[in-house]
């Protein structure tokens, strides 16, 4: 079935509408469950009031995507593994948070236990994917979309690593009042209007992950009433991952999702430099918090990123029409 950009928007203002209704029924729910967040020790003093903030908002993030996306799966095998990987990535997230909430401190699951529920799901989607019609091992190249990078053997590793490294980049995004969730909304409307050039049946489902973003921003922009959580960032890694590998552009979250792209690599230059120095090469990692430990107000370093992954999407804009 081929949607037309009309289902795109509808799928948006189902997602919006549902999480605007949700977020005021469930924020009191956390607030009577004590799920509230756990700071860390060592992190900017100011973020210290934020302790005890409702967290877990992904669920709501996850529910009004999956109702949203509902009305476009019958014959969507495409929109259905998007939808049900980003779930699946939420559900490891929600046990983080649980565990997290549970002993009272700032990790949940440990590391390793976080990278091998990923690694099932990432070899899932690639086992589904794989038997799709529109599977290829052919990626589409930035600014030269007629040239064919076929990498054969090694791309279900390629698929795998780009589920880790999202899912994780999202992660370590989510640290601001409203920085991972606008920083994603903005890649999602990259990808929305994607699938729409590229006739994508997943199509409405970019739209139900913009819908849900844009609601649940009014309720976890600065200074928040909810935090999204492991269940959010993890979820929306999925998502992003998900949907960059079935319109064959996972090269481009290098531009897209550059900021993913730096938060990450703050934190690999951060503990490399400090096991090689015993000094750390920024005030904090990942690289949000030593912009704030400059001076910077919170709300200006989630107004800058988000400019940043304005721009990087236009050029991500360009880069798939080719020079």
């Amino acid at each position: 079935m081929a949607y037309t950009m009309s289902s795109a928007v509808y799928a948006v203002l189902i997602a919006f509408v549902a999480n605007i209704i949700l977020c005021p029924i469930l924020i009191p729910q956390l607030h009577r469950l004590k799920f509230g967040q756990n700071i860390r020790g060592d992190g900017p003093s100011s973020h210290l009031k934020k302790a005890g903030t409702p967290t877990m908002g992904g669920i709501m993030i996850i529910v009004s995507f999956i109702l949203a996306a509902l009305p476009f799966m019958r014959g969507n095998p495409e929109g259905a593994a998007v939808m049900w990987v980003t779930a699946a990535f939420g559900l490891v997230g929600f046990a983080d948070d649980v565990i997290s909430i549970v002993k009272k401190r700032s990790l949940g699951l440990k590391p390793s236990q976080k990278i091998i529920a990923q690694l099932v799901i990432s070899i899932a989607f690639f086992l589904y994917w794989r038997t799709l019609p529109g599977y290829s091992t052919v990626l589409t190249v930035p600014f030269f979309p007629d040239i064919s990078f076929d990498i054969g053997f090694f791309y279900p590793f390629f698929v795998i690593f780009i589920f880790l490294a999202s899912s994780n980049g999202a992660n370590l995004t989510d640290g601001l009042d409203g920085l991972a969730a606008g920083v994603t909304a903005l890649i999602a409307t990259f990808f929305m209007f994607a699938a729409w050039s590229f006739g994508s049946n997943a199509l409405p489902i970019t739209g139900a992950a913009v819908g849900s973003l844009m609601g649940f921003l009014l309720f976890n922009s600065h200074p928040a009433r909810v935090i999204m959580g492991d269940t959010g960032s993890l979820a929306l890694g999925g998502f992003i991952a998900s949907i960059s590998v079935l319109l064959r552009m996972p090269l481009f979250l290098v531009i897209v999702a550059i900021i993913y792209v730096i938060e990450s690599l703050s934190v690999m230059i951060q503990v490399g430099y400090f096991k090689l120095t015993r000094k750390r090469f920024f005030k904090m990692a990942p690289i949000h918090h030593s912009f704030e430990l400059s001076g910077w107000a919170e709300t200006k370093v989630v107004a800058v990123f988000y400019v940043v992954t304005a721009m990087a999407c236009l050029l991500g804009y360009l880069a798939m029409r080719g020079i």
